[in-house]
Parts: C-alpha cells; sequence; structure tokens
C-alpha cells in the first residue's frame, strides 16, 4: 500500500508484472504528496524482475557520490525514456551516483519504499 492506503500490488509477483498499480497517482512520496513530473527518476538499481541489476554494482553498494558509475532508474509515473520508458523500476541508468548528475538525469535520488 501506499501512504495513503491504496494498494500498489498484492503481492512481489504482483509488483513485478504489468498488473501493479504504480503511477504517477500512487507513487507518492512518504508525505502523500505526487512526485513531481521533472523528477520521476526513482532509484532502484534492480532490472524490471526485481533482481539486482547486472555489471557494476549500484553507485558503489549506494555508498558514492562519484559523477561516474550509476545505478538502474524507474520511472514513477510510467513515462519518459530510455531503454524501458514505461517501466517503474528498470528504464535505464542514471547519468551518475552525485546527487547533481541524479538531478540531471531527471530525479532528484528518490527511491521506493516497499514492506509486506
Amino acid at each position: 500500500m501506499n501512504v495513503k492506503g491504496v494498494v500498489v500490488a498484492k503481492s512481489v509477483a504482483d509488483l513485478h508484472s504489468e498488473a501493479n498499480n504504480l503511477g504517477a497517482e500512487t507513487s507518492l512520496t512518504e508525505k502523500g504528496t505526487p512526485v513531481p513530473g521533472n523528477q520521476h527518476d526513482m532509484l532502484t538499481g534492480s532490472q524490471a524482475d526485481g533482481t539486482l541489476q547486472t555489471g557494476d554494482a549500484p553507485c558503489g553498494n549506494w555508498t558514492s557520490a562519484a559523477t561516474t558509475g550509476g545505478a538502474m532508474v524507474g520511472h514513477h509515473n510510467k513515462q519518459g525514456g530510455g531503454a524501458a520508458p514505461t517501466s517503474w523500476n528498470a528504464a535505464h541508468s542514471s547519468r551518475g551516483c552525485s546527487q547533481q548528475n541524479l538531478v540531471a538525469t531527471g530525479g532528484n535520488g528518490y527511491f521506493y519504499c516497499f514492506a509486506n
């Protein structure tokens, strides 16, 4: 469920299926507000099936703020560019790991938080 209690997926399998309920209206901040459309990249570090991205670990196992490297991002609103523009978790890689690079890619360093 999201912060407002709306179910976004019924299971892990549902979360990684086309049937999930993630999108601009349901992928909210921790305060329940919409994520700005110009900051739609969400850090995931995963492939479409939810497994760890291949190649180098995402941004040095999330410890790097370097301008090099990168992490897989998804689009919270399932819109945009990249190899899989409608993917919520594996749309394209970030341009680097620094805050400046994350913003330049189309994000702000946001990430999803799921619990079951």
